[in-house]
């Protein structure tokens, strides 16, 4: 699979260029790998509207969701993760949740617990 399909949602987006969520972003932009931003606050990173996560935006032909939402703010949201049909679901530090697992698992969904910029920059992704 060429990394043009793998569209990637970024669950907790920032514009913040301190925030992981953002360096996120950088390095799917850097590497043409096509991603929506999706959080709370508005903003744009790297040419993309940050979606609204409360208007559970519809998106299609995901490939993957890498979270960065902790595991205390992840439950209402995961029927709208769900929904998504991603194929995998990255869970990135600090957001690992073994209820969700389970559930994504349940669903056919590879659960990753691996750090998005790791995978990145080491060729993983």
């Amino acid at each position: 699979m060429k990394m043009q399909d793998k569209k990637t949602v970024i669950l907790g987006a920032s514009t913040n260029p301190e925030r992981y969520a953002y360096l996120a972003a950088e390095m799917l932009a850097e590497r043409k790998i096509p991603f929506v931003p999706v959080g709370i606050k508005k903003g744009e990173v790297f040419g993309q509207q940050i979606l609204d996560l409360k208007e559970k935006p519809l998106i299609p032909d995901v490939h993957t969701v890498t979270l960065y939402l902790g595991p205390q703010n992840q439950k209402e949201w995961y029927d709208y993760i769900l929904s998504l049909q991603p194929k995998r679901i990255i869970f990135n530090p600090g957001t690992e949740n073994p209820e969700f697992y389970g559930l994504a698992k349940s669903h056919g969904i590879e659960v990753c617990r691996a750090c998005n910029l790791v995978l990145l920059s080491s060729g993983q992704f």
